[in-house]
């Protein structure tokens, strides 16, 4: 039973509240828009979004597990943090006993931000996880965002 994690950053031209309201606060909603080969849904199960909100994302066959669900710890939609924890699914049980992620938006001088995913977890005994499946993780992780950033910069009058 290892702790481990990893850390992944992105730039975008796109401001960060914007960047924001759309990947986080209505990422439910995007998110199988924007990538209907991966998500087939996001569903709130409970809570109105906030803290306590409960949230399952339903997969395509083209992921290796059907479902994940999220429970939201922390919202500060004004420093535009969030964190959750992966509390069903996915590798839970299977190679992981824990999830967290932590997601930051900062700021940029040039009036983008910086994108920030840390995610921390404990594999469960005699499990470790290969550098490729990291990175196969960071990769999902990147087109997603990119995928958010490109609708937004297409839609610029979207999440004023």
């Amino acid at each position: 039973m290892a702790l481990s994690g990893y850390t992944v950053e992105f730039t975008s031209p796109v401001s960060a509240t914007k960047l924001f309201n759309a990947g986080i606060i209505d990422g439910h909603n995007l998110g199988p828009k924007l990538m209907p080969q991966v998500i087939e849904s996001i569903v709130i199960l409970e809570g109105d979004g906030g803290v306590g909100t409960i949230k399952q994302a339903n997969f395509t066959d083209v992921v290796p597990f059907k479902y994940t669900k999220e429970r939201v710890d922390f919202l500060d939609r004004e420093n535009l943090e969030y964190k959750y924890t992966l509390i069903e699914g996915g590798q839970l049980g299977k190679k992981v006993e824990w999830v967290r992620t932590h997601i930051t938006v900062e700021s940029a001088s040039d009036g983008g931000c910086v994108y920030k995913v840390s995610s921390e977890y404990k594999t469960l005994p005699g499990v470790e996880f290969p550098d490729e499946e990291i990175q196969f993780v960071k990769n999902r992780m990147a087109g997603m965002f990119k995928a958010v950033e490109s609708y937004v910069l297409a839609n610029p009058d979207a999440y004023a």
